[in-house]
């Protein structure tokens, strides 16, 4: 989910484990020459969907931390080649403060329904990101507990 920390702790985590850090969020915006809000505005959340999945489905996460964009559990398949070469972390933050963290989602590219709230998003997703995570990690504290955490875990 946005917000939750993905590429925070992603960065320190890939710094600690001497990995690269891919964030696919960024990597999208690279290959399309453009910001997901505007893939969005100009093409709808449910091709953003369908180029997320696309791009994860290719990667190579060989000595790899990988931050997906919070909409990546949207794909059985990107996720099953997630889960079959990698182990999934599921950062998993309280809405409240999700809310806290991200004041505004009208310009990050968050790739939802048109009729559906931000609150009814974040509940959906919940149910699909405890199905892929091999491992459940709170980041409701600081960046080193949960770093520490998911050290322990791998």
């Amino acid at each position: 989910m946005a917000g939750a920390g993905k590429s925070t702790v992603g960065k320190e985590l890939a710094k600690i484990l001497n990995f690269r850090f891919i964030d696919s969020d960024t990597l999208i915006e690279e290959q399309h020459g453009k910001s997901l809000q505007k893939i969005l505005d100009d093409e709808g959340y449910m091709k953003l969907r369908k180029i997320e999945n696309l791009v994860l489905k290719r990667l190579h996460l060989n000595e790899t931390i990988l931050s997906t964009g919070g909409s990546a559990v949207y794909s059985h398949e990107a996720m099953n080649h997630i889960q079959q070469y990698s182990t999934v972390i599921f950062l998993d933050v309280p809405f409240g403060q999700i809310l806290d963290r991200v004041p505004s989602f009208l310009d990050r590219g968050f790739a939802k329904a048109p009729s559906q709230s931000i609150e009814d998003a974040f509940e959906e997703r919940q149910e699909l990101y405890k199905k892929y995570g091999h491992h459940i990690v709170s980041n409701t504290r600081d960046l080193h507990s949960c770093v520490s955490k998911i050290v322990e875990l791998l």
